[in-house]
């Protein structure tokens, strides 16, 4: 019986079984160094905050796995032998396989800084990373302030989780207003004062020059390179962005780059061996504008439904549609559907709204030259996605998005709705342009 093994249990390694088995009598083995069951990695911050507990993001029962002929191994995979199939584990046991899947998601950037290996210095990505935040940060006694380095979503999230717990927050932002290399500068100037307003202690446009330790070993401060004050803390979260978790095939015949190569249909250079999810990069540029690698929940999810299909006979390239994503910034919702770039590119126009509150706006991105609609990121008012990725493919004009943005509406029964304020601004934007 041929056996497929799956290295990572993370949503793309766990949606590549369950379709293998939903189509395939195959052995199916999943190996995993961090937990013994999948768990949805999204509501790690939920456990912290005490909204959820850690049985709670586990989507599926633990007598799943063995039900569905689902093996689970709990171990670290030091190396991979292409020729003779074979995987090499730490504890120095071995694993045959007929066919690989990586899916070894991503692990949090360090660039080299003077104690970033301390205890109390971490980042959040792992079940790990979790239980070590609750060690070093149950509390404002035992942690009297945290510093943030880096500004995207995930320190974002980790500022929103400390602040749960009265913990002072540091946040330092390399860039001079909050993720502004994604967000266009009306949206990113709201959710800079909107750190602020939560009494997050916001500096943009430092960097992070060293950790220094205590007598332990132990996170004692952080200094900030271009000023040299020294901020006295107990946890660093390091939090600028995420790589490939791939060291373990840097020796192998497997092709990497920053993330394991891969063609359209998730095969790597090796016969037999593919890589999906977070570790994944396409070997001949991003589909369409999208980036070669994808740090994103519902992507993994998409390779993982795809590669089934391809592994079960029935050859199916990776086509993932109109980008969309979403988050959440402290108590705003952002969503995006099609491009929307921080700037404007060639024959591109921004049109942005924002309520009188600061914390609801829009930015619709069109084509200049025809009109056509190129994308929406909202916040604070909740959008249906289906509406704007059809819109995106009737390659509908800006004119009829904004029209129609009721049928878009997401936001429950008596919430205010703003769809009318939003066609007026457009409408006088239009004659004042």
């Amino acid at each position: 019986m041929e056996h497929i093994v799956i290295i990572g249990n993370g949503i793309s390694g766990v949606t590549v079984a369950r379709h293998i088995r939903k189509n395939s009598d195959k052995k199916i083995t999943i190996v995993s160094a961090e937990t013994d069951h999948f768990f949805s990695r999204t509501a790690l911050m939920y456990i912290y905050m005490g909204h959820m507990k850690y049985e709670h993001t586990k989507p599926y029962e633990d007598y799943f796995w063995k039900k569905n002929r689902i093996e689970l191994k709990r171990g670290y995979v030091k190396t991979v032998e292409t020729k003779s199939k074979t995987l090499h584990f730490e504890e120095g046991d071995t694993l045959q396989y007929d066919k690989l899947v990586i899916a070894t998601g991503s692990k949090p950037n360090k660039f080299g800084w003077p104690g970033q290996d301390l205890e109390g210095a971490q980042g959040l990505y792992s079940k790990q990373d979790l239980d070590n935040l609750e060690r070093n940060a149950p509390n404002n006694k035992v942690c009297k302030r945290a510093v943030i380095v880096g500004g995207g979503l995930i320190g974002i999230e980790l500022a929103e989780m400390l602040n749960s717990r009265n913990i002072p927050v540091t946040f330092l932002v390399r860039e001079n207003s909050f993720w502004n290399g994604v967000l266009p500068e009306g949206e990113s100037a709201m959710i800079n004062r909107h750190i602020q307003n939560h009494h997050i202690d916001l500096r943009l446009g430092f960097n992070l020059k060293e950790i220094k330790a205590d007598e332990n070993g132990r996170v004692k401060s952080i200094v900030i390179t271009e000023t040299g004050e020294e901020i006295d803390c107990n946890v660093v979260g390091l939090t600028a962005g995420v790589s490939p978790n791939i060291s373990f095939i840097k020796e192998s015949e497997i092709e990497t780059n920053r993330g394991v190569l891969v063609n359209r249909h998730l095969e790597t250079n090796i016969k037999d061996v593919y890589a999906i999810g977070d570790c994944a990069e396409q070997r001949d540029s991003g589909i369409g504008q999208r980036r070669p690698i994808e740090a994103v929940w519902y992507t993994g999810r998409m390779m993982g439904e795809t590669l089934a299909q391809t592994i079960c006979d029935n050859k199916t390239e990776y086509k993932p549609g109109h980008w969309f994503n979403s988050a959440k910034f402290l108590d705003i919702e952002y969503q995006t559907y099609g491009w929307v770039f921080a700037k404007p590119r060639e024959n591109e126009a921004h049109f942005h709204w924002k309520h009188e509150d600061d914390t609801k706006c829009i930015t619709v991105c069109y084509d200049t030259t025809n009109n056509k609609f190129l994308g929406i990121n909202t916040f604070g008012i909740r959008m249906r996605h289906e509406v704007f990725d059809k819109w995106l493919t009737e390659a509908r004009d800006i004119d009829y998005v904004i029209n129609n943005l009721p049928e878009a509406n997401f936001d429950p029964e008596f919430y205010k709705h703003f769809e009318k304020d939003i066609l007026s601004a457009y409408n006088n934007n239009l004659q004042t342009a």
